[in-house]
């Protein structure tokens, strides 16, 4: 797993736990980021809690990882460097979103920089001291009353951010009919809930008398919602012959 220069480099500043460690390197890696700085971290390094909850592949990225010991010595190469803090607005510094640093972040690659997202320890987040070796200040909006995520957390946002223009358009199933079906007309519908209707009548699943209009106006509100296919309606029909045949 080489160097790209084409994405940036994720600094952890000062991690504390392993697992948070871990749980960076997996973020990265759902969002096809592979290279990992590491500045002084408290429990040392390699760290087999760190390996434990990478789990699988992951593991790729603290493998690679380079530890230093100071963010100054860890910000080798880089030309432009994000700060990710709630804090330290009163450092004179552009403050981007997630979305807008990503932006900003593929500008800054094209013209042939090299970019870092800085993160603090989960215990306190970046210092000043930090903040200032940073160009800009990266802040997730969250809830003023509650704004703590933790370090897996917030690499994660980061690197779905810089990953939207790389991610599949549609990666989960689209739901589409397969190419042949034909969808149900109005008529088709009507006669499948005119259908339903009758043998739940005839069951007395419309009781008392006196709810028995919202209760058909809601099932044909259903029918008509579906989004059914001539089959579709078919088998309904079929199945409900089968469950009222004497």
């Amino acid at each position: 797993m080489p160097q790209n220069p084409s994405q940036p480099v994720i600094i952890l500043t000062r991690p504390q736990m392993g697992e948070n460690i871990g749980a960076a390197a997996r973020a990265m890696l759902n969002f096809g980021l592979t290279e990992m700085r590491i500045v002084d971290p408290r429990d040392g390094w390699p760290n087999p809690r760190a390996v434990a909850m990478a789990s699988g592949a992951a593991g790729q990225v603290l493998d690679r990882a380079r530890v230093y010991p100071t963010l100054a010595e860890a910000m080798e190469g880089i030309t432009y460097a994000f700060a990710t803090t709630a804090r330290g607005r009163e450092l004179t510094k552009p403050v981007f979103t997630p979305a807008t640093a990503s932006a900003q972040a593929r500008d800054e690659i094209g013209q042939g920089g090299r970019v870092a997202f800085i993160f603090g320890p989960e215990r306190a987040g970046l210092e000043n001291d930090d903040i200032a070796r940073a160009n800009a200040i990266l802040t997730v909006p969250v809830n003023p009353d509650f704004p703590s995520l933790n370090l897996g957390q917030a690499v994660l946002l980061v690197g779905y951010e810089w990953a939207q223009d790389r991610l599949p358009a549609q990666p989960m199933p689209t739901g589409r009919r397969p190419a042949g079906e034909v969808v149900a007309d109005r008529v088709e519908i009507e006669k499948l809930a005119d259908h339903y209707e009758a043998k739940l009548d005839e069951a007395g699943y419309f009781f008392p008398p006196e709810k028995a209009p919202p209760m058909k106006l809601n099932l044909r509100n259903l029918w008509s919602r579906m989004g059914l296919t001539r089959a579709d309606v078919q088998v309904l029909h079929g199945m409900l012959r089968q469950l009222t045949r004497r």
